[in-house]
C-alpha cells in the first residue's frame, strides 16, 4: 500500500526553543537573527577539535554542545589565543551554540557569537544527558512519518492498528477493546513516525483521545473509561484489517503464510479478520494479539499444527 512519506527538511532554533526550553532547561543569552537559523541534521557536536583548530570534516550544521572539558580549554588561552580560537570557530554556520552545567560564560564567546549572528544558549543540565535528550528529540523532529486511516490501539503491551472500509467497525471494535483494558492512540487519523528502525504511532493533541461513532456522535473516551483509556502513542506491532464477511474464503485459514505490511521500511505483521453482525470483533482482535504474544515468546500454534498434521500423514503412509 502506498503512504504518502514526508520529513521535515529543518528545525528552526526558534522552534526548538519554543518546544523544548522547559524539557533542556535552556536559556537564551543572545538574539536570534531576524531571518531565522535552521537545525538541519538530528544530532549534536561536542567541538574539541574545532576550538584546537581542526576544521576537517568539521560538523558545522549540528547543535554544538560546550561541556566542562571544551570550557576548561577555553580558560587555559590567553586572551590572543581565545579571540583567535572563537573567531576561526564562528567565522561556521553554526545553528546553535549550547554550554552546559550553566557554566560561566566567558565574555568574548558572547561577543563573538552575537557578532557572527550564532544563537548561544545555556542549560543547567549534564553535557551527556543533555546530549541524549537532545538526541532523542532531533531524532523525532526529523524521523520519517506517515499517516493511516484507522483506529490506533494499545492492548496488553501491543500496539495495534485497526483498518477496514467506512462501516466495518473500527470504532466499535476499538471501544471494545479499551472496555477489556486497552489504551485508545488515536482515532481515524493515525501518524505513524520511524525513528531508528522502530515505528511509533500518535495522532495530533487537539483530537487525542476522542472518538466517532456512528449514530452516537464524537465521543471523549477519557471522560467515560477514565485517564487509563488514552495514551499518546504507543509501537506499531501489528495492522489487522477488518474485511467483509463476504471476503471469507479470501482469507488465511491456517495462518502458516504470514503476511505483513511494509510502512516506512519496517515489515508489520498483517493480518485480515472477515465481519459479520454478531461477531464479537473485539475478542477477535483479542486473540490476535494474544497469538503475536505467543509467537515473540517462541511459541507458534499454526506452526505446531502443521507439524502434527505432517507427523500424522507420515504415520499413515509407513
Amino acid at each position: 500500500m502506498k503512504r504518502k512519506i514526508s520529513r521535515i527538511p529543518h528545525l528552526t532554533v526558534e522552534s526548538f526553543l519554543s518546544k523544548y526550553s522547559q524539557q533542556l532547561y535552556l536559556t537564551l543569552l543572545t538574539t536570534i537573527p531576524e531571518n531565522g537559523v535552521n537545525i538541519t541534521e538530528p544530532t549534536t557536536n561536542r567541538p574539541g577539535l574545532a576550538l584546537c583548530g581542526f576544521f576537517q570534516d568539521f560538523p558545522q550544521e549540528r547543535i554544538q554542545v560546550i561541556g566542562n572539558s571544551e570550557m576548561a580549554y577555553l580558560r587555559t588561552l590567553s586572551p590572543d589565543a581565545l579571540k583567535s580560537c572563537l573567531q576561526s570557530y564562528c567565522q561556521f554556520d553554526i545553528p546553535c551554540i549550547i554550554v552546559t552545567r550553566n557554566a560561566e560564560i566567558p565574555p568574548l564567546l558572547l561577543e563573538t557569537a552575537s557578532a557572527n549572528s550564532i544563537p548561544l544558549l545555556r542549560t543547567s543540565m549534564a553535557t551527556m544527558a543533555f546530549i541524549t535528550q537532545t538526541t532523542i528529540i532531533l531524532e523525532k523532529e526529523f524521523a520519517l512519518t506517515t499517516t493511516a486511516h484507522g483506529c490506533m490501539l494499545h492492548v496488553r503491551g501491543i500496539g495495534v492498528l485497526i483498518k477496514g472500509k467506512s462501516g466495518s467497525g473500527k470504532s466499535e471494535t476499538a471501544i471494545g477493546l479499551v472496555e477489556r483494558g486497552g489504551s485508545l492512540i488515536a482515532d481515524d487519523h493515525v501518524k505513524i513516525r520511524n525513528v531508528a528502525g522502530e515505528l511509533t504511532a500518535y495522532t495530533d493533541n487537539f483530537c487525542r483521545g476522542f472518538i466517532e461513532m456512528r449514530g452516537i456522535g464524537i465521543v471523549n473516551v477519557a471522560n467515560i473509561y477514565g485517564l487509563g483509556s488514552i495514551q499518546p502513542d504507543s509501537k506499531l506491532d501489528i495492522i489487522i484489517n477488518l474485511r467483509p464477511h463476504s471476503d471469507l474464503n479470501e482469507v488465511d485459514r491456517i495462518g502458516i503464510d504470514r503476511k505483513t505490511e511494509n510502512v516506512l521500511g519496517v515489515e508489520v505483521p498483517y493480518v485480515d479478520i472477515p465481519v459479520a453482525p454478531g461477531r464479537d470483533t473485539a475478542r477477535l482482535v483479542g486473540v490476535t494479539i494474544l497469538e503475536l504474544q505467543l509467537r515473540r515468546l517462541g511459541y507458534d500454534m499454526a506452526e505446531e499444527f502443521n507439524m502434527r498434521l505432517n507427523e500424522k500423514i507420515n504415520k499413515s503412509n509407513n
